[in-house]
């Protein structure tokens, strides 16, 4: 048994590789993703955000005259750097109190003739209220794209999610269940809307031998890495670097480039994705049956409100487990034993969206144009994750719990 100090548990639940998914692949992974999410078609980009840059340059193109898109003021920094590279606006929507989901009465004051669409996110692989969105959205005309980067896998009590909106998108980078290093799938329920988005993707992705030889590089990294015996080489130390440095957003990978990588993906890498896929039903239900003990003993703690799915009936994926605790000092008392210990503790997104300084010059106005989203800012302020990878075993997982119970 190696020893414990030397090992570094991943903050969220990814899918490890083997050695045989690097075999050449039976079936094209974009038939083998359709057939798992119960879809006629998919479609394939380098990244969630290069799906979300797809998506969104189609429906401009079908809707000219609309120029926003509205996105909750929790969410990750890439989506406001995704609508800016297609030269539209971001305006933010505050969430419900004690949720993740829009707040409606925002929503409703926020769409206008010039809201081109309306994303609700499916945050940490939880299954938001996107019925509630789309009634809000619908009423304007504008489009509703599902935001389920972290929700590979997870499904309404009808079908998959990203088919109640117009169009959604899921991200297989690094930790997101299958992984491709780099790589998203975008679907939608509508036959004519996929096909502009199909052209779209022509135009917008273009094969790039040098970003998909990086890839190939990283993803082949990846299998040889992700396990806890080598997680604190490549991960776990620069973590903790940048924590006591204080640079808390560069700790959780909070800031990104304008840059955004647009190109195809190569056989090579949907080979590997196709037959890891295989697998995922199985490590999916391996982590439900987990998250299903483990949020029993930390709802029993006082103070401790475990997020869940806001619909009934609705099977989210659990990459993590998001905790909200009655203050951010309870929070922080809670980060400064357990995050960076190597336990699989950390944080989701730092800040709401408008207090990242360098995501400001994209933001629109809004219905609050001073930047109070007291509800998103909560919810950064009282939020962490404890990964739900079955590398976490019982043992450290009680561990938590006594630093959780605490400080609760």
């Amino acid at each position: 048994m190696p020893d414990r100090r030397w090992l570094e548990i991943p903050p969220t639940a990814g899918l490890p590789l083997r050695a045989s998914d690097f075999l050449p692949a039976t079936a094209p992974l974009a038939s083998q993703a359709a057939a798992f999410l119960g879809v006629p078609h998919v479609g394939l980009a380098c990244s969630g955000t290069a799906c979300l840059v797809t998506i969104l340059s189609a429906m401009h193109a079908l809707q000219p005259g609309r120029d926003t898109v509205i996105v909750p003021a929790y969410s990750c920094p890439l989506v406001v750097l995704a609508i800016a590279h297609c030269g539209l606006h971001t305006e933010l929507c505050d969430l419900q109190e004690n949720g993740f989901d829009f707040d409606p009465a925002m929503l409703a004051a926020s769409c206008n003739e010039r809201t081109l669409a309306v994303l609700p996110t499916h945050l940490g692989g939880r299954v938001a209220d996107v019925g509630l969105a789309a009634q809000i959205a619908r009423r304007h005309g504008a489009y509703v794209i599902e935001d389920a980067a972290q929700a590979f896998g997870a499904r309404m009590p009808e079908a998959s999610v990203g088919l109640t909106g117009d169009a959604g998108f899921f991200s297989l980078a690094v930790g997101k269940g299958l992984t491709l290093y780099e790589g998203g799938i975008w679907i939608s329920r509508d036959p004519a809307l996929a096909e502009a988005i199909s052209q779209a993707a022509r135009k917008v992705l273009q094969p790039s031998w040098r970003m998909e030889l990086q890839r190939c590089v990283e993803l082949a990294g990846y299998a040889v890495a992700y396990r806890p015996s080598l997680l604190r080489l490549v991960y776990g130390n620069a973590l903790r670097a940048e924590l006591q440095r204080g640079n808390l957003a560069e700790a959780v990978g909070d800031v990104f480039d304008e840059d955004i990588p647009l190109h195809t993906v190569s056989r090579w890498r949907q080979g590997i994705g196709s037959r890891a896929l295989a697998r995922l039903p199985g490590f999916i239900e391996t982590t439900r049956r987990q998250a299903a003990g483990r949020i029993a003993r930390l709802e029993q703690i006082p103070g401790v409100q475990v997020i869940r799915d806001s619909i009934s009936g609705a099977e989210g994926v659990w990459p993590v487990l998001v905790l909200r605790l009655r203050d951010e000092e309870r929070r922080d008392k809670i980060l400064g034993e357990l995050w960076g210990s190597g336990l699989g503790v950390s944080r989701m997104f730092i800040h709401a969206l408008h207090d990242y300084a360098y995501l400001r010059p994209w933001l629109a106005a809004g219905v609050y144009p001073g930047g109070a989203y007291p509800n998103a800012r909560s919810f950064a302020a009282q939020t962490l994750t404890i990964t739900n990878s079955p590398w976490l075993d019982d043992e450290d997982f009680a561990r938590i719990c006594t630093v959780v119970r605490r400080y609760a």
